[in-house]
Formats: structure tokens, sequence, C-alpha cells
């Protein structure tokens, strides 16, 4: 199964299992991450999971979809690693990725 490791603005770690084809906020909803709050239900209409994309990861996450980016320019501190992690898919390929949080969202 593979594993996000989800980093809060403070440092601390939480590293998930997940169940491929699980969306990242729907993993950090289920586990209780704080600052992950997943409002729309991750229907891509707010910004309340909006994450930062380790570098190392982010080509393996695929591209922000116009909403997404629309989106996003609601979102404080946006950066070019910005994403919603309701856009962003659990697979095997991902296994170990590693996405930080805003610190708006701490």
């Amino acid at each position: 199964m593979p594993k996000i490791h989800f980093f809060e603005f403070g440092g601390r770690e939480h590293a998930i299992d997940v169940p491929p084809g699980t969306s990242v906020m729907q993993a950090a909803v289920n586990s209780g991450v704080p600052g992950i709050d997943g409002d729309c239900g991750g229907e891509c209409a707010c910004a309340t999971c909006h994450v930062y994309v380790d570098p190392v990861w982010l080509a393996r996450t695929g591209g922000r979809t116009a909403a997404e980016d629309e989106l996003l320019n609601f979102a404080a501190t946006v950066q070019d690693n910005s994403r919603l992690a309701c856009q962003i898919r659990m697979s095997d390929a991902l296994d170990g990725l590693h996405v930080r949080l805003p610190e708006s969202q701490h």
C-alpha cells in the first residue's frame, strides 16, 4: 500500500498508508491530519486542501487542471509546487510522496 508523508507547517510528520485510488485529501481527512479540511468533499470547489508537493514528486503527481489553477488563485502563499490534494490520486508510483502544508492552514 502506498504511503504519504504529510508535514505540518511546524514540521510534524504524519506518515499514512493509503489504498491506491484514494485522493491525498481524503487520506488526510480520514487520518485526522490537521490543516487539511476538504470542505467541498473533494469536488475541486474550494482550496482547503492546498499542499506543497515536494519538487522530487511534482512531475509524478501530474499537472494542475484549469479548475485547480483557478482555485489556487484564492489560496494564500501559492508556490510553483502548490496543488489541491483532492486532485492527486494515490498509486503505487506515488509510494513515499511528500507534501507540506502551508502556514495559512496551520
